[in-house]
């Protein structure tokens, strides 16, 4: 079990120096354990902000004056906008949202009670809900998020020989460091992505996913080869 624990631990997934968010969630030990932080953390995140640097254009909404956010674009607080954010025609974004610098939220994407890391892309027909996305990870178009389980009960993480309880009703998706996620992919409640991972296109995911790996539509994962094996 070792080596599994290792692999959901927070530190193996996200690297905190890409997020404001990076104390809050190099205090948690397991990643789930900051989703119910973020709202807290995004307001104390905007008590130190720049004023030079972001407006406050709403009710504890705060965008870079470097980013660029369509006319159309719907953001509720609190919320986030990094330096050279680009947030597309009809984007909707509820709250409890951290996106970081240079990330992309795109056209008809909607984004919750989710930190979004520096570099980040999720640039069409998006949800990404009570989720972690990691430093210059990718969700295709299409590719969504799922947070809650149909039964309604608390969501498992389910790992090679057991489950996980993280106490939670909703969790979308843990998405690891420069991770890759194909178009129409489904990434269901309680998923946990390493670093470096590709998911290939239509593919349904769940469960835990160690870095370097591939995850195909048939439900096989292989082994990705990387500059680190």
């Amino acid at each position: 079990m070792e080596k599994i624990e290792n692999a959901i631990k927070t530190s193996e997934l996200i690297d905190f120096t890409h997020t404001l968010a990076g104390k809050m969630l190099s205090q948690c030990t397991y990643p789930w354990e900051a989703l119910p932080k973020i709202g807290e953390c995004i307001k104390e995140i905007i008590e130190n902000l720049d004023e030079d640097k972001y407006d406050c254009v709403g009710d504890n909404v705060y965008i870079a004056k470097s980013a660029s956010v369509a006319p159309s674009a719907l953001i509720c607080g609190p919320t986030v906008i990094g330096e050279n954010a680009e947030i597309r025609h009809c984007a909707y974004i509820r709250g409890n949202a951290l996106i970081g610098d240079g990330a992309v939220v795109g056209n008809s994407c909607e984004v919750k009670n989710a930190i979004i890391s520096d570099g980040v892309q999720i640039p069409h027909y998006n949800y990404v809900g009570d989720s972690i996305l990691g430093y210059k990870s990718h969700m295709g178009a299409g590719a969504v998020a799922s947070n809650f389980r149909l039964d309604k009960k608390t969501i498992n993480v389910k790992c090679s020989d057991g489950k996980i309880s993280t106490g939670l009703r909703k969790m979308g998706v843990i998405l690891g460091d420069f991770s890759e996620v194909g178009c129409n992919s489904v990434l269901y409640p309680g998923t946990v992505i390493g670093r470096r991972c590709l998911v290939y296109p239509l593919s349904g995911v769940r469960g835990v996913i160690e870095s370097d790996k591939i995850v195909r539509p048939d439900g096989t994962v292989s082994q990705r080869k990387t500059e680190n094996n």
